[in-house]
């Protein structure tokens, strides 16, 4: 037999951003918590608004099914005596199991026989296991928690009501001072406490109390109701996915509406007013058919169309108090000059233990006039790239972004336009903040890629040398994503850049501009390297490359990204060769044994008229002939060029005993090997590679 079975939790109203995942979390659990009781179910339904978390379980079963387990016992010559009646270890044993002595049975187990019974266990009914989902939603996880009243317990939010019902009756569980039961409660405002007869009543009866449950119902209300507004008004509106989702979890009962603003402010930069409306206050902004912004936006109420004109005219209200303030912002700020707002950043600090923002902006146009020399910018790109590395924070500091932090960026390519400077300049400026989320959008532009990578860069480093590194999932200054970033622009622009030289590097261009800021740029850079790999092992891990590949490759010591993408591509393009597993053996036995015999000296001079055997003037001119070109081949030609090495590889091992006697031949033969491991290593630690 089946029944369906409700969990609803009552809550005070949560943040929009938490409820779905908060009733994911909730399915997932609760599904995983009935399958670890062998109760069957068909599928689990959730509902969710700002106020419940719910899953409603079709088809339970009303009992586990009766478990047969063969359990084994001790060894045969244990469970008998010497009359061959059973021990008291075997009699401890049946009796430890709950069965009767003339149930054990003995069978062979690896060689040795064991007492065995089979062990029955009568199923329990669900409505006796269920009050232990109580432990699930004292289990769910939140990115904040809170206390109420005299309570110890935390949860995202007071816990209000609970209703536990298999079919109608109900399933008693409690938690604090709330005791579950069959009343849910309606809207807020427009509804009232209402008893639930059967689990399967559940989202009929919050209908009736003017709550829509169902999270995909809601949606498509709301879509509908701001669609029909659209065609009535003859508007077209973008429905961001993530404002609808938003507004989706903010509202149990939506009535969509459409509001109205002056003209005027349309004079205000598009960004200002979407910005707004949609992050600010949450409305749909709509466009005329002509593609250009209205003053008109759509909101959704929670509630009914009851008063709606006073709902529309305080929307009204609000909106255009925040575009007063913006319209204001922007005339103000055109008062100053770029010049005057980059002179206030000396005196705005980026970290006390850093310095200010006037003191990065310096060092981030050294490093990003190293860096485009390096990618092989244009004439024109470096002097864009030297006006925009000179001012790109400068709007930090002006009215509009201290009103609108989020338009950090955008306001700086907008009023760099105003002030005259070119449209290069301006777009580096918006884009030096990308990516803003692991896997955002790129800079579109060679200028804007390389001061995007310059300062954050400037940034990474500055936190590292000053000991603040990132540890556990504490990232205040959000370095992982920017490290992350560093590596997503490098390959999309198919750059090269040592990272694990990298600190040197920039060290040596500060001092030698007087830009330390007496800092040591130095200082943590096995810290730094580490840092770095580890957003590699990240990259690599995201393209699903073997797991063997990314140990390999992530260890490298330059940790150039664009270098060690093309390698992982590369063996990941011949892994499944005749020879790979010939290959990379041959070429990590030259590893292993040039590692266990490290060189102190850097002399790697090899001297042909210390050759003994013929195979070492042979590998020796084709070791000499790759060396020679391998700095201009591609990656592909490189591993060609090494697996064409592995016949004189094997002959080479074969002829020549590397530890010899005689020092000098010795030498000359592990000199011989280490240049050949030089060339090896640019495809990482091929000992980490598992062939098969």
């Amino acid at each position: 037999m089946t029944a369906n079975y409700l969990l609803e939790i009552g809550l005070e109203e949560m943040p929009a951003h938490v409820v779905r995942p908060s009733v994911e979390q909730l399915k997932t659990k609760t599904a995983a918590f009935l399958n670890d009781q062998h109760l069957a179910f068909a599928r689990i339904e959730v509902f969710a608004t700002p106020r419940r978390l719910a899953v409603l379980v079709r088809d339970l079963a009303t009992e586990q099914p009766d478990q047969v387990e063969e359990v084994k016992g001790p060894a045969k010559k244990i469970a008998l005596t010497p009359d061959g009646e059973f021990s008291k270890a075997a009699l401890g044993f049946a009796r430890g199991q709950g069965v009767d002595p003339s149930a054990i049975t003995f069978k062979d187990f690896k060689g040795v026989d064991y007492v065995f019974v089979e062990k029955k266990t009568v199923g329990r009914p669900a409505a006796a296991i269920l009050p232990e989902l109580i432990q699930v939603v004292k289990g769910l996880t939140f990115p904040t928690r809170m206390k109420w009243g005299t309570n110890h317990f935390e949860y995202i939010r007071p816990i209000h009501w609970l209703v536990s019902l298999l079919d109608d009756q109900i399933i008693p569980m409690s938690l604090l001072d709330v005791t579950a039961g069959r009343v849910s409660q309606g809207h807020r405002f427009l509804g009232k406490p209402v008893t639930i007869a059967t689990a399967t009543d559940y989202e009929q009866d919050l209908a009736q109390v003017k709550v829509i449950a169902d999270l995909a119902r809601r949606q498509a209300l709301i879509e509908a109701q701001i669609q029909t507004i659209a065609h009535d008004h003859n508007w077209q509106v973008d429905l961001d996915p993530d404002l609808l989702e938003e507004v989706v979890n903010l509202v149990e009962y939506p009535t969509a509406f459409a509001g109205h603003f002056d003209h005027k402010y349309l004079a205000v930069p598009e960004p200002v007013l979407i910005t707004s409306m949609k992050d600010n206050q949450r409305y749909f902004y709509v466009r005329d058919q002509n593609g250009q912004l209205a003053a008109d936006f759509i909101g959704v109420r929670n509630g009914n169309r009851e008063y709606l004109d006073n709902v529309i005219a305080g929307n009204e209200k609000v909106l255009v108090a925040r575009l007063d303030d913006a319209r204001f912002f922007f005339e103000e700020d055109q008062k100053l000059s770029i010049d005057a707002y980059v002179a206030k950043l000396k005196k705005v600090t980026f970290h006390d233990k850093i310095g200010t923002l006037y003191e990065k902006m310096q060092r981030v146009n050294v490093i990003a006039q190293s860096l485009g020399q390096l990618f092989g910018l244009s004439a024109q790109e470096m002097a864009d790239l030297d006006r925009a590395s000179r001012i790109y924070k400068f709007d930090l500091v002006t009215g509009m972004v201290g009103e609108f932090p989020e338009l950090q960026g955008t306001m700086g390519e907008i009023y760099a336009k105003i002030f005259g400077e070119n449209d290069a300049v301006a777009q580096a400026i918006r884009e030096h903040y990308l990516p803003i989320s692991a896997e955002g959008a790129l800079p579109a532009s060679r200028v804007g890629a390389t001061l995007a990578i310059a300062d954050k860069l400037d940034s990474t480093l500055a936190f590292f040398v000053v000991g603040m590194i990132p540890n556990g999932s504490n990232d205040p200054y959000a370095l992982r994503r920017q490290a992350y970033g560093v590596v997503r622009i490098l390959l999309a622009n198919q750059w090269h850049l040592s990272l694990g030289k990298l600190q040197a590097e920039i060290e040596h261009v500060l001092a030698d501009r007087g830009l330390t800021f007496k800092l040591d740029w130095q200082k943590n850079g096995a810290e730094l390297r580490h840092f770095f790999t580890d957003r590699m092992r990240q990259l690599f891990s995201e393209k699903n490359f073997r797991h063997d590949f990314v140990e390999a490759l992530a260890d490298s010591n330059a940790i150039d990204p664009t270098m060690i993408n093309e390698v992982a591509e590369t063996l990941n393009e011949h892994r499944h060769d005749d020879d790979f597993k010939e290959t990379i053996e041959a070429l990590t036995r030259v590893l292993r044994l040039t590692k266990q015999t490290d060189a102190k000296s850097s002399d790697l001079s090899v001297d042909p008229a210390l050759f003994e055997n013929p195979s070492e003037q042979v590998l020796f001119d084709a070791v000499t002939q790759i060396r020679s070109q391998f700095a201009q081949q591609t990656v592909e030609q490189n591993y060609e060029a090494l697996r064409d090495l592995r016949p004189l590889i094997e002959n080479y091992f074969e002829e020549n005993m590397i530890m010899a006697d005689d020092l000098q031949v010795r030498n000359n033969r592990l000199n011989q090997l280490r240049i050949l491991q030089k060339l090896i290593t640019i495809f990482g630690d091929l000992q980490e590679l598992v062939v098969k």
